[in-house]
This record gives C-alpha cells, sequence and structure tokens, in this order.
C-alpha cells in the first residue's frame, strides 16, 4: 500500500481508486454513535411502549439495509458484499442517549 493512495488523480481530479491488483483479505470496521434526545423518549423506548412499536428494532434493520446500500450513498466507494453486518445499542440513561454500534465484515479487495 501507499502513502499516496487517494480519491483524486494526479489533476486534482475524483476517481474511484484502482483495488484490482489487491489482496482479497478479510476486512473489519465499526462505527459508532449516540442518539440523544428527550428522557420520555427514552423512557418509551426502553419500556416498547412507544405507539410505532419496537423503536430499536427498526433502527437495528434500518442500519443493516443501510449498511448494505453504502455504495448507493457515499460518491466513489466501491459496492461490497458484505458477510456480517451487527448493531448493538447501549442505552445511556444519565446523557439521555442510546449509543449506537456497527459491526461490519467482507472478505474482499477494500474494506468496509
Amino acid at each position: 500500500m501507499t502513502d499516496t493512495m487517494t480519491h483524486f488523480d494526479q489533476d486534482g481530479q475524483a476517481h474511484m481508486v484502482n483495488v484490482g491488483c489487491k489482496s482479497e483479505t478479510q476486512r473489519i470496521a465499526k462505527a459508532a454513535g449516540s442518539i440523544r434526545m428527550n428522557a420520555g423518549t427514552l423512557a418509551l423506548i426502553v419500556s416498547g411502549t412507544a405507539k410505532k412499536g419496537d423503536v430499536l428494532g427498526v433502527a437495528r434493520i434500518a442500519a443493516i439495509q443501510a449498511s448494505k446500500r453504502t455504495s448507493e450513498l457515499i460518491p466513489l466507494c466501491h459496492p461490497l458484499y458484505l458477510t456480517r453486518v451487527a448493531v448493538e445499542f447501549r442505552v445511556d440513561q444519565e446523557n439521555s442517549a442510546i449509543d449506537c454500534i456497527v459491526t461490519t465484515e467482507t472478505f474482499g479487495r477494500t474494506g468496509v
């Protein structure tokens, strides 16, 4: 791998990086974020009594779907065959938040 690998060519033009010569390896990535909300909203989600149903269950499916469609959402991203997407939620009562941690895996020439 080279320190100059970039999504811009020598003229500064955006391009998709050529990964054809790279070896296929297992690649794992984690992304995390915190969703802050009113304490009452957090209580509804945790109790499972929100009018729209299982909020975290729906959010888990949405995160998996978004992971699978990343190449459609982020310019210059290579399409990937994901072998696993795991979504974990942690309730943070003190900050009235839910932390979301997503782990993705693939076996290929470019990472997740």
